[in-house]
């Protein structure tokens, strides 16, 4: 009968998923304490930015 040996790929390569997946996590932590300290959503359309200047002018009833 032949050994039965141990395969390091399997191991290596689930190390190398939660190593990527683990650096995706802490960018985005990141970006998002950035985005907080900055109070930025994002880039913004121009109809966007005039609804949001008519809604900010309209004098709520």
């Amino acid at each position: 009968m032949a050994e039965n040996s141990k395969s390091v790929l399997l191991p290596v390569m689930a190390a190398a998923v939660f190593a990527g997946l683990g650096r995706m996590v802490f960018q985005k932590i990141k970006a998002d304490r950035r985005a907080r300290e900055n109070r930025t959503a994002g880039p913004v359309d121009e109809k966007t930015r005039q609804w949001i200047s008519e809604v900010v002018r309209t004098p709520r009833q």
